[in-house]
């Protein structure tokens, strides 16, 4: 098939479609099949805005607050899951707050109306955090599967400043893996929808290949790979352990170790409060792990897995698709249709792991929630004290005028009581 000039108007790789009048994300190859006339195209100038808007507002709000949270704190609250966390937030806020103008360009019907400048860095922020959430996710996945399965022999290899140089590690791998993106995205006329677009305008086959092959390798194949494995020997560990001590105790209730918060070593009681998923075991016979507890923390270990997987997975079939269909190994009027209309519907549900990121992360810890609460209330406290030291300084001021208003009114009463002295 040959590329007459691949264009992606936003991060797809679909094409255009023969007709101006439907708007698909897309640019570039002659379709060899006939598009879908009978199956009705998505309303993307009113679905996509609405679906980014709703990510953006939730997401925007808990990034933030947990970026508070994070961030506030002393050296103390350094840790190694800590360190992680805020940057996975950042990464994920930094995205969020392009995401309005994103929304704005699909409602215009792809007419970019923002400058170039700004399609480059919105377009370079998407990539950014399309990788650099990834890397930090697996990066905290593997700070798990040490801190549970390999307490003792990694607690060298867990320290807060390796930790920091990671998450900058991190962040030049994802700016690496970006830049070629950014190299290669600008405005451009579209003739065949009449708009000023923000696109991908690849110089050849090759780049589209290329960049499209990396970004499912790096950004979706290997993370999922060690996130699987990392998760999988958490519960399996979990699981065995458990085992274990009902074997040891089989007359007792049963009792395994305790598993304490990687961030606040706060250990997971008999209490129907759900654990965080940030836990390393620590043997205590003070305060065991029940069944209902080791269950949640189970449950909590698979919904970090399932979200990315669910997040992600359509996307990255989609874009394979694509490949195939830009490559000539398949083709059909049911491909055309699925590229064109399920690939910015799919790109929304990868968006929304950018939401979903800080609740399986952070709210969902106890510790998280205590310490937003001791935040929340210390904000509060801090609006009151100031509250009452300006009633203090009011009634102050009030009490020093009606002193002064009754002195006056002595005086008034004086001048009037006493005679007149002599002419």
């Amino acid at each position: 098939m040959a590329i007459l000039n691949q264009l992606s108007l936003f991060n797809s790789t679909s094409t255009f479609p023969s007709s101006a009048t439907e708007v698909y994300p897309n640019a570039s190859v002659t379709p060899s099949a006939p598009l879908c006339t009978d199956w009705p195209p998505v309303p993307m100038t009113t679905l996509i805005p609405t679906i980014y808007s709703v990510i953006c507002a939730f997401g925007t709000v808990a990034n933030a607050v947990a970026v508070c949270v994070l961030a506030h704190g002393g050296a103390s609250r350094r840790t190694v899951a800590n360190t992680f966390m805020l940057n996975l937030c950042v990464s994920d806020l930094l995205f969020l707050l392009s995401l309005p103008l994103w929304a704005v360009y699909y409602s215009q019907g792809y007419s970019w109306s923002f400058g170039r400048f700004a399609c480059k860095i919105c377009g370079a922020l998407h990539n950014l955090n399309l990788y650099a959430s990834v890397f930090f996710i697996t990066c905290m996945s593997m700070d798990r599967y040490l801190a549970i399965v390999h307490p003792l022999r990694s607690q060298s290899a867990r320290d807060p400043k390796r930790a920091l140089l990671t998450c900058i590690s991190v962040w030049v791998l994802a700016c690496a893996c970006s830049a070629p993106t950014l190299a290669i995205r600008d405005t451009h006329y579209v003739e065949a929808l009449e708009v000023e677009a923000c696109v991908i305008l690849y110089p050849d086959d090759t780049w589209y290949m290329t960049l499209t092959w990396m970004k499912i390798v790096l950004g979706f194949l290997l993370p999922l790979l060690v996130i699987s494995f990392c998760y999988f020997a958490i519960g399996r560990h979990l699981l065995s352990t458990t085992g274990l001590v009902r074997m040891q105790n089989p007359s007792h209730h049963i009792k395994t170790p305790s598993f304490k918060l990687l961030d606040s070593h706060e250990s997971c009681s008999n209490s129907q409060r759900p654990p965080t998923p940030c836990v390393s075991p620590s043997f205590s016979a003070s305060k065991p792990l029940e069944g209902r507890c080791l269950e949640r923390v189970l449950w909590t270990v698979a919904a970090v897995v399932l979200a990315f997987f669910l997040c992600w997975f359509p996307f990255y079939c989609v874009t394979f698709l694509d490949v195939l269909s830009s490559e000539g190994w398949l083709d059909g009027c049911w491909v055309k249709w699925t590229i064109h209309n399920l690939t910015p519907v799919t790109l929304c549900l990868g968006f929304s792991n950018s939401a979903i990121n800080p609740v399986l992360y952070c709210f969902i810890g106890n510790h998280f929630r205590g310490r937003l609460w001791g935040l929340c209330k210390g904000l509060c406290a801090g609006l009151k004290a100031r509250g009452e030291n300006h009633s203090q300084k009011r009634g102050s001021f009030s009490t020093r005028l009606s002193s002064l208003s009754r002195k006056l009114s002595d005086l008034k009463d004086l001048a009037i009581v006493e005679p007149p002295g002599p002419v």
